[in-house]
């Protein structure tokens, strides 16, 4: 077999993104003759870091064959049905932006036309009360979807993985499947031209046809002359700390992300600790007035505290010559939904799509820097609608949230929505237009209409419609197993 023309790939970087490159592109791409090499830097993480995930990642780790029992026995993992955004004041209503669906359908229309049209008629129930998977992490059930749940709607989850634990974990499936690994503890790149021909360190020259970056600050990239695009204008928060607390005697099955005076504090639960992520803005904060904030938003005695910056902002372009940036070496966002992981698999997914087929692959090149860029400014919107429309008053940091930048196609969703109750679509979402919404609703924007359709279906059926709704989604979160008792079963299985 003839090797591709891309054949020698070399993935440069440390910590989590680092294995799941070198996994995702050796498995599938080693039966056409694609060699990986590893070149690990020192790792950056604290003992206290947690990949809080989203739910696309359960298929990811399908495809590199990684058990999910096995996974969250070996790491102390949890599941997670969605964040709880709550207000550490209590002065403003918490919200559960659940994975999953919210309703479905009646007469072949959206639900929540539905639901806007009963609530302005003095429906007392809330949108999350539709969804299974709110209702279940609400009960601290998991919700085990099947073709009953499935007809309903879609149900999903995402992981609380210890970030330290979950690398080890993929390491070790790259040592398994016989990856060529090296440790240098710094790098200098090699250039010719606008490509890159090797990287030299510890006395040794390594080649390669194609580099992926996974440093996070852009080692190699940084070395083709990209230029980075600052956000800092969407987001108040430019400093996080990070810190472990007492783990919960029962496990949620959600986070928490807290609103306080200072900023904001994410608590996210594995089965050993409480994992503390707290971010605030160093204008309006000293970092001990920042420890003692956790500490008070969180109720937990905080260890292992660790503080560092955050600046989010993306490359011009992800991949420069013959460099692709893959996870915070392209692009870093906010902490507030945990997308790090969500943009490595984002960047590895579109790399397979567009892998260079040929010596000149300029076309491929530009047409993962365009879905790339499209694809990191619709997460960008996302999390800025959490700053942009807060309610929570009597905050400096939440008035300066306020203010913050908004993209015209953020402006426009926002618009659209509070006309009609409509999502605009745009390609490359990551969030489904149930999570826009229940972020919308969540923070009091409440649509002037709905769509007139609707109003061809009687009101008893929607009533009966409902009823059937809300019978349903108790029914089979009461037949769902608890968090605590699904995790002590992965766990006996383990010692069985």
């Amino acid at each position: 077999m003839m090797p591709p023309p891309c054949g020698r790939v070399v993935v440069v970087g440390r910590d989590a993104a680092l294995w799941l490159a070198t996994n995702v592109i050796r498995t599938a791409l080693a039966p056409a003759g694609v060699t990986v090499t590893a070149v690990e830097l020192p790792s950056r993480l604290e003992p206290a870091d947690v990949h809080a995930t989203l739910p696309p990642l359960e298929a990811l780790h399908n495809q590199l064959r990684i058990e999910e029992a096995a996974l969250l026995r070996a790491v102390g993992g949890a599941f997670t049905l969605g964040q709880n955004f709550a207000d550490a004041g209590g002065a403003e209503p918490a919200f559960l932006h659940a994975y999953g669906a919210y309703g479905t359908a009646i007469d072949n229309q959206d639900f929540f036309a539905y639901w806007l049209k009963a609530r302005g008629l003095g429906l007392p129930v809330g949108l999350e009360d539709f969804s299974l998977t709110a209702a279940a992490a609400r009960q601290g059930r998991l919700l085990i979807p099947d073709d009953e749940t499935e007809k309903y709607g879609r149900s999903d989850y995402g992981y609380h993985l210890p970030a330290a634990a979950y690398v080890r974990s993929l390491k070790g499936l790259a040592v398994h499947d016989g990856v060529t690994i090296h440790a240098a503890d710094a790098i200098e790149v090699l250039r010719d031209g606008d490509r890159i021909e090797a990287l030299a360190f510890d006395g040794q020259r390594i080649e390669g046809d194609l580099f992926v970056d996974a440093t996070g600050e852009g080692l190699l990239i940084d070395a083709l002359g990209t230029e980075r695009e600052s956000w800092r204008s969407y987001f108040p928060g430019d400093r996080m700390l990070v810190a472990s607390g007492p783990k919960f005697g029962s496990i949620p099955a959600y986070a928490e992300i807290r609103a306080g005076s200072g900023g904001w504090t994410g608590l996210y639960p594995s089965q050993a600790r409480s994992h503390v992520v707290h971010v605030y803005a160093s204008s309006l904060c000293s970092d001990e007035e920042a420890r003692r904030d956790a500490a008070e938003n969180s109720g937990l005695a905080l260890t292992d505290v660790d503080i560092q910056a955050v600046d989010p902002g993306m490359r011009t372009k992800a991949w420069a010559g013959n460099c692709v940036a893959i996870g915070a070496a392209a692009a870093t966002f906010d902490p507030i939904h945990n997308v790090e992981l969500h943009a490595v698999q984002l960047g590895l997914i579109h790399l397979l799509a567009f892998y260079p087929a040929g010596s000149d692959f300029s076309a491929e090149r530009a047409e993962y820097n365009r879905l790339m860029r499209s694809s990191f400014e619709r997460i960008r919107d996302f999390q800025a609608v959490h700053y942009r429309l807060n309610p929570y008053a009597g905050s400096a940091f939440w008035a300066q949230a306020r203010q913050g930048d908004a993209s015209p196609e953020l402006a426009h969703t926002i618009a659209l929505f509070q006309a009609r109750g409509e999502i605009a679509p745009y390609e490359d979402e990551s969030f489904s237009p149930d999570s826009w919404r229940t972020f919308f609703i969540g923070h009091g924007l409440v649509p002037d209409s709905y769509l007139p359709p609707i109003d061809r279906t009687p009101p008893e059926t929607m009533k009966a419609q409902f009823r059937t709704m809300l019978g349903f989604v108790k029914e089979q979160v009461l037949r769902q197993p608890t968090h605590d008792a699904y995790l002590q079963t992965i766990a006996r299985r383990g010692n069985g």
